[in-house]
């Protein structure tokens, strides 16, 4: 959903594929999906199985835990007619590795992307606990064209999938090499990102001083603002410096949905003060 408004807020058109109960907790995601305003059209409702919920606790450096109840909704989703339509219309779809914790969902997440064979496939990874396995992990990566990924989750998938390299760098490029990536993006909080392409081709942004409030939807901003670039003019080194910014931007605000312009983004690498 973070991502989904941060796309459209950015004036690209998202949507939302995801399924929730038949429940107060329900009800009060699709109004605020109307607040948002993002689509109900790929949102089901589900009669036997409860609305997702997550406990989030933020440690001091505003970095989020989560911890996910099981069996929930959108553990399943059932492809519809429409849903194969949008797929093959897509520019791109992007999804992670909790959809796929159960099979139902996971099914559904595979004939989308089968319905799209000319979208772009990211792969936002986020490695929520006991909700992923190292066959997940390896489809995921096996399904997509780009890869985000934060760095310490980097290490996760090195000692999950028996990579070789020690160094970030190394790692990012062993990815793109095993699983046929035409870019990775890894972000480093503080330290901002960088990206490795199937060429060779290195670049990195180092980031903004700012004012950290949290960093909850952080990464999701980095990524549409990402996509925003990417999809346009296909130049990964100006995407991720435009994501940089957007996310650098949404650490300053309480929460994934305080609105962001485009207008900021641009401002603030244009004057931002960056890091060393």
């Amino acid at each position: 959903m973070n991502l989904v408004y941060r796309v459209n807020t950015l004036g690209d058109q998202g949507l939302l594929v995801t399924r929730v109960g038949d429940d107060q907790e329900g009800a009060d995601a699709l109004k605020m999906l109307d607040k948002l305003v993002i689509s109900r059209d790929y949102v089901q409702v589900d009669a036997q199985y409860h609305t997702g919920t997550a406990l989030v606790k933020v440690g001091s450096e505003g970095r989020p835990d989560y911890q996910i109840a099981g069996n929930l909704a959108f553990d399943h989703i059932e492809v519809t007619p429409q849903m194969l339509v949008l797929a093959s219309e897509a520019d791109c779809i992007s999804f992670g590795t909790l959809v796929q914790r159960s099979a139902i969902s996971g099914q559904a997440l595979r004939q989308l992307m089968a319905a799209a064979p000319g979208a772009l496939k990211m792969l936002d990874l986020r490695l929520r606990k006991n909700c992923y396995t190292r066959q997940i992990a390896d489809e995921s990566l096996r399904m997509a064209n780009v890869l985000r990924v934060k760095e310490n989750e980097l290490y996760l998938l090195k000692n999950l999938l028996g990579l070789f390299e020690f160094e970030s760098r190394g790692l990012a490029g062993e990815l793109v090499s095993e699983y046929d990536l035409d870019v990775v993006l890894v972000t480093r909080s503080k330290a901002g990102a960088f990206g490795l392409e199937r060429s060779g081709t290195y670049f990195e942004d180092p980031g903004y001083v700012i004012d950290l409030i949290d960093t909850v939807g952080a990464g999701v901003a980095f990524s549409a603002g990402f996509l925003h670039v990417y999809l346009e003019d296909k130049d990964p080194e100006a995407a991720l410096r435009f994501g940089n910014a957007a996310g650098a931007l949404t650490a300053e605000t309480h929460g994934a949905t305080i609105p962001i312009s485009k207008k900021q983004i641009t401002e603030l690498m244009r004057t931002g003060q960056r890091r060393i």
